[in-house]
């Protein structure tokens, strides 16, 4: 694997087009990008410093260990213990719950101090620089990726996706073109630990099911329209996409194709 520094990585950035004082939502695989110097606080300063004082990073940082165990159905707990696993999770805090299967990237980014988090316990985004609190202001129980989400404020803010050696299944910006598809998406019971009035509550609600089975579908789609500039920062293949257009082109694409198989 290649060695990796920094400035490496920033030139990289640079090179595919990722612009100072712009909207980033980033997804990254730390080990796609050859042996990074520093690890995942080196990538995390490299988008930072391309961006510059005036641009904004956006990770997803979804903590799926606070879900209600129904709803994880984890074959190592036996529903008899389900209102057990409820009393004792510990209540969502977005300066100290960690993620879940977001990487190392997006976790070094959490806890870099600056950086601030939506309120959704499960669907977390976490934001730094001068437009954060923006981005990160509405995040709705019952619609985590739609129009009560930071995935819509990004969408106004006409930010950008950058796609770091993964592909459009860890898109997170396609479950908002779901939501705006115009189709119908049932719903699923979830729940988690809060803190309400300073005392932790376990709070129900009804999210809609995502699917992204067809993420690279729709993906390969986005590649072919010119909206996409592709080429590889270090080892790693990269993409970069203004997120207005994937999600509007996307949306439409679910529309006409989900939409034909589905009454």
């Amino acid at each position: 694997m290649t060695l990796v520094l920094q400035a490496d990585l920033e030139r990289d950035l640079r090179g595919l087009g990722v612009a100072a004082g712009g909207v980033l939502l980033v997804h990254a695989s730390l080990s796609r990008l050859g042996t990074v110097v520093g690890g995942e606080q080196a990538v995390v300063r490299a988008l930072l410093d391309v961006l510059g004082p005036d641009g904004t990073l956006v990770m997803p940082a979804q903590s799926w260990q606070l879900c209600d165990p129904a709803y994880l159905a984890d074959p190592s707990v036996p529903p008899s213990r389900y209102d057990d696993v409820r009393a004792a999770l510990p209540a969502y805090d977005p300066a100290w719950t960690p993620t879940r299967t977001m990487g190392l990237v997006a976790e070094a980014l959490r806890t870099l101090p600056g950086t601030v988090r939506s309120a959704h316990p499960h669907r977390s985004f976490v934001a730094h620089g001068p437009r954060a609190a923006e981005v990160l202001a509405r995040h709705d129980l019952d619609d985590p990726v739609g129009e009560g989400s930071p995935l819509a404020a990004l969408h106004a803010l006409d930010a950008h996706v950058l796609l770091l050696g993964v592909g459009y299944d860890r898109c997170t910006a396609l479950h908002l073109a779901e939501a705006r598809s115009g189709l119908a998406l049932p719903t699923v019971r979830n729940g988690a630990p809060l803190l309400v009035d300073g005392a932790r509550e376990w709070v129900w609600f009804d999210e809609p099911v995502v699917d992204d089975a067809d993420f690279e579908a729709v993906g390969a789609v986005v590649s072919a329209s010119g909206h996409e500039t592709a080429g590889t920062v270090a080892d790693a293949a990269a993409r970069l996409v203004p997120l207005r257009a994937l999600v509007d082109l996307a949306a439409d694409w679910f529309r006409r194709t989900r939409g034909a198989v589905r009454p």
